[in-house]
């Protein structure tokens, strides 16, 4: 039995991420990537535990394939013939397996898991069962600038997203997006990638149709801006099966009968070329002070607009924790205002510390949620029902930005 399938860079990046479970959290992703990268060899074990969870992965082309389970039954050999078949269900379809290539077709790959595994439980690896399902065509890996990358059009536009869940939670978004940072040392932005989507959570018996307007000055790839606004632009979209799209080249809408439960009816990506700033730059200084402990001046700033609110959790003050275990200092702000900026000073006995050692410090990693943004400008214009007028859009709609890998190398 599958908890989590996730695929990861070799540098750690986190390209792909299914959980049919729920029985870990994302952060499993991180003890992952820790523990292979820290055993001495070419040759990591592919098994590894940690507490009741086991790690199961192979590695190919580069990038880590790996498999969570928490059944003490599970045959090892049985998930890792699965990783192995799903590297090669994956490079049948899109051609390569190389980091750019899972990039350009992750709702493809997303398709599949879903029809390969189902609630931890894998269902079929066969080609000529799953062509009669997988409707999402591949976008070539070939090399080419990021311009070019926009010539594959409206990606996926009668294609399918197969799985429909129930709603799990009402305050879950209408619309979400996901950011990956990676920062150098010198604060220049080297990978950027955010992948959103829009759900429909429908409790209403009976909805004959549900129309959505998206900003107007939208556009997929290089398709012509039409000067009805500011711009917005992605390399790749698709959408739900049940999606119309006849009004969508004219007037930006979608229309579609929603069912009972929650449907993801649109998915999108973007790479690099952020239409703004991203949310959080981070100042570090390192260095080791006359007694030997390494001291550590973190200042953060925030360049949202300055009434916005980064975060607002629980704890009424901000708070820092040494994790030994993970060798990490956690810090923790409550609260941040848009357009100001934090500053914290750690002092570590670190036994043994050397100009050499100083050099294993980092990366830093954010983890963050901002409400009432989305990082591409993408906007629900308007959301209509028939023959059901709910009033005005702003009460249904909700949107949240959720990081998932936002690193600075120090």
């Amino acid at each position: 039995m599958i908890s989590q399938v996730f695929i990861l860079s070799s540098k750690g990046d986190h390209l792909i991420y299914k959980d049919y479970r729920g029985e870990a959290g994302s952060d499993v992703i991180n003890i992952f990537y820790e523990k292979v990268t820290a055993l001495t060899g070419d040759q990591p074990p592919v098994v590894m535990s940690h507490k009741d969870l086991h790690f199961i992965h192979v590695r190919q082309e580069g990038l880590y394939w790996v498999a969570t389970t928490t059944a003490a039954d599970s045959s090892p050999f049985t998930i890792i013939e699965f990783l192995n078949r799903l590297t090669a269900l994956v490079k049948d379809y899109c051609g390569s397996l190389s980091e750019k290539s899972v990039q350009m077709n992750f709702a493809l790959i997303y398709e599949l898991l879903d029809e390969i595994v189902d609630y931890g439980y894998i269902q079929t690896t066969s080609s000529d069962v799953l062509k009669n399902f997988i409707q999402t065509e591949a976008v070539s890996a070939r090399p080419f600038s990021l311009f070019d990358l926009s010539n594959v059009g409206l990606f996926g536009a009668e294609t399918q997203q197969s799985k429909v869940a129930p709603s799990s939670a009402a305050t879950r978004p209408i619309q979400s997006s996901r950011e990956v940072n990676v920062w150098d040392l010198r604060g220049v932005l080297m990978k950027a990638d955010v992948e959103g989507e829009i759900r429909v959570k429908c409790y209403m018996p009976s909805c004959s149709e549900m129309r959505i307007g998206l900003n107007e000055e939208f556009s997929i790839g290089k398709s012509q801006l039409r000067g009805y606004g500011a711009a917005v632009r992605v390399d790749e979209c698709s959408f739900h099966q049940a999606v119309r799209l006849d009004e969508f080249d004219s007037h930006r809408i979608l229309r579609l009968c929603p069912s009972q439960g929650e449907q993801t009816v649109m998915q999108y990506q973007l790479s690099d070329d952020l239409p703004s700033a991203p949310p959080f730059r981070l100042f570090p200084t390192i260095e080791r002070d006359t007694g030997g402990r390494l001291l550590m001046y973190l200042k953060l700033r925030c360049d949202l607009p300055p009434k916005s609110l980064s975060q607002e959790l629980s704890s009424p003050d901000q708070s820092a924790e040494l994790k030994l275990q993970s060798r990490a200092v956690h810090w923790m702000i409550p609260r941040f205002p848009g357009g100001t900026q934090l500053s914290a000073l750690f002092k570590l006995e670190v036994p043994g510390l050397s100009s050499a050692s100083m050099l294993e410090v980092g990366p830093v990693g954010l983890s963050f949620e901002l409400p009432k943004l989305t990082v591409t400008g993408l906007q629900i214009r308007f959301l209509r029902l028939s023959p059901i007028q709910p009033g005005p859009s702003q009460r249904w709609v909700r949107y949240v930005t959720h990081s998932d890998s936002y690193t600075i190398r120090i």
